[in-house]
């Protein structure tokens, strides 16, 4: 069918609530419903949790360990046993896999985010199904994805993916917390705008073994939609449920891309990329961004916060505090914060050599979605269980 689907499994799913142990048969049924897909020419990506849980189980561990080292240590001991686990399921049925983890510096830098797409590309071209997890073992806290839900959404917009299904341990969003609110009513659909507002009554884990609650979820649905990317959430015990979903059948919750307009280069930089510091701009310069498709200029930065280097990426803020894009910066923190409130023609005698006119080009900013950034605020339209 030639479509590019990305599917994440949590914790939760893939594992027993009170012992940490695999789920098996849901496992059975995720590789016999994926290797289904695949065998029917779409490129399948599975970005799977599980590690932490699964070196627990093995080491009869009881509870999750909360130093980095540590988690860092039993993630070594369960991601092998987990892609045995995965191997044996798929060679059942002659589905080769490939197994595929990455750190956010992994897609930072622009030739490692090529590197990346490229090596998915060979994957595919060979008839695989990537296995995606986070390098858990060396990866950092500056350079962790958080989550595997948000690591999946960036997976899904480097691919220009066509789905990414988030399964988890509800069936779909609800206008309240059905375990509390008996009238609780199921969200079907949700457009672009309506996501833009959607909140959860709280964050953290769904579950005593996971790193991801409803919060994140929703977070990754902004993501991918923004990218371009149809977003589905369904429950991780029913694989099958994958199949309907793509056939049109109204399982989960389901959210609408957006157009998908902006260029890989500049997704990269909207999504790919840690921001090492923040540009608060007045409304004057937010508009003329938004609406005019201008480059930021030193005169509309009133603040300026965090310590970067020229070529990183900054999250730019309207007054309010808000960020609405993002770019790279021209200059360093201490040069923005010697220009600001300044017209460009100051810039040179200000720094004492020739520079840009502009802070961050057009060509290097991107904007976040289509929200609005107007001064009014707008409340949540629902509120969601975590």
């Amino acid at each position: 069918m030639d479509r590019t689907l990305v599917v994440k499994i949590g914790t939760s799913s893939l594992t027993r609530s009170v012992t940490g142990q695999l789920a098996l048969s849901t496992i059975a049924a995720l590789v016999e419903t994926l290797a289904h897909l695949r065998a029917s020419g779409d490129r399948v990506v599975l970005v799977s949790s599980g590690a932490v849980g699964v070196g627990c189980a093995r080491l009869g561990l009881v509870e999750r360990p909360r130093r980095i080292a540590r988690k860092q240590a039993i993630a070594a001991v369960g991601q092998g046993r987990l892609m045995r686990v995965y191997d044996d399921l798929f060679a059942n049925l002659q589905q080769p896999i490939a197994q595929v983890l990455l750190t956010r510096r992994d897609l930072m830098q622009r030739n490692s985010y090529v590197n990346a797409y490229n090596a998915f590309q060979e994957i595919f071209e060979l008839g695989a199904i990537p296995i995606v997890n986070e390098n858990d073992t060396v990866a950092t806290d500056e350079l962790k994805f958080g989550d595997n839900d948000t690591l999946s959404a960036l997976v899904a917009s480097l691919l220009e993916a066509d789905w990414l299904i988030l399964l988890t341990d509800v069936d779909r969003l609800y206008s309240s917390d059905p375990r509390l609110d008996p009238g609780a009513r199921p969200i079907r659909t949700v457009s672009p705008e309506e996501l833009d507002d959607l909140q959860v009554n709280a964050s953290g884990s769904g579950s005593g073994w996971g790193t991801g609650g409803m919060a994140t979820k929703l977070a990754a649905a902004r993501l991918a939609s923004s990218a371009g990317v149809r977003t589905a959430i369904a429950h991780g015990r029913r694989p099958e449920a994958i199949e309907q979903i793509l056939a049109g059948e109204p399982h989960g919750t389901q959210f609408e891309p957006r157009p998908r307009s902006e260029p890989a280069r500049k997704r990269w930089i909207a999504y790919g990329l840690v921001t090492s510091g923040t540009l608060t701009l007045d409304w004057g310069a937010v508009q003329a961004l938004r609406d005019r498709g201008k480059s930021l200029l030193a005169a509309g930065i009133t603040a300026v916060t965090g310590e970067f280097l020229a070529g990183d990426a900054v999250a730019l803020c309207t007054p309010d505090g808000k960020e609405f894009a993002r770019g790279l910066s021209d200059f360093d923190n201490s040069e923005v914060e010697q220009i600001r409130g300044r017209q460009s023609t100051a810039i040179p005698l200000l720094l004492g050599y020739a520079a840009p006119d502009t802070v961050v080009h057009r060509d290097n900013l991107v904007l976040l979605g289509d929200r609005r950034t107007a001064p009014a605020q707008q409340g949540p339209v629902s509120q969601l269980p975590d």
